[in-house]
């Protein structure tokens, strides 16, 4: 080979094993006569593609179940690894050992909250009916070492906000409110009782007046 890169997908196993590879150099013209081991060569450190292979970022898709409860949908992503002549997923080679780590959070919002889903399919509960919340989900192997864990974070999705009057007043609308409610409370109240002393001066001018 000439490049600097190459692609041993293919003859790589599902076996949770390591390889070692041989990086050697040879001259244009090859001498069968001569000894390559005499032209510089080294051995890459060991690699697990099991334990190590970088997890590229999954496709997802987000569906109200109902005002409180949320159905996250994953794609495996396709792994490198063909075996007879089917392209596998990380699903096909990592079997069990493959969880889904899902994030979420109201927008704007810096708490965010965690699950971990054995599944493709994930159920988001108790969340706040109405709001917007938005996910993100990765790949999550928790038998790898703790640095290689975790897969690319997949593109955010917010569900949309349910449309309300009462969700789009501005704090400065609802002091207004309270201030006309409480004015017409106070004008009902005195109303009230200045007819309740009109009353009663009335039948006290009446019991007075002499027959």
């Amino acid at each position: 080979m000439t490049e600097s890169e190459c692609d041993l997908t293919e003859h790589l196993t599902l076996n949770d094993r390591a390889y070692t590879v041989n990086i050697q150099t040879e001259p244009d013209l090859v001498d069968y006569d001569e000894d390559l081991e005499n032209y510089p060569h080294t051995y890459s450190d060991p690699f697990n593609p099991y334990k190590e292979s970088k997890i590229s970022a999954v496709d997802i898709t987000v569906e109200a179940v109902d005002e409180n409860r949320v159905r996250v949908n994953i794609t495996d992503p396709l792994t490198g690894i063909h075996q007879r002549g089917k392209q596998l997923s990380i699903r096909d080679v990592l079997n069990n050992d493959l969880k889904y780590k899902i994030s979420y959070n109201k927008p704007g919002s810096t708490g965010k909250r965690d699950i971990i889903s054995d599944s493709n399919m994930a159920e988001v509960s108790k969340l706040d009916a109405g709001e917007s919340y938005c996910f993100m989900a990765a790949a999550f192997i928790p038998s790898r070492p703790k640095g290689s864990q975790l897969g690319a974070w997949s593109q955010q999705l917010c569900t949309p906000q349910e449309d309300s009057i009462l969700h789009e007043l501005y704090p400065g609308t609802w002091v207004g409110i309270i201030f006309i409610l409480l004015t017409v409370f106070f004008i009902i109240v005195t109303v009230i009782v200045l007819c309740c002393r009109c009353c009663r001066q009335r039948n006290s001018t009446q019991s007075s007046t002499p027959v």
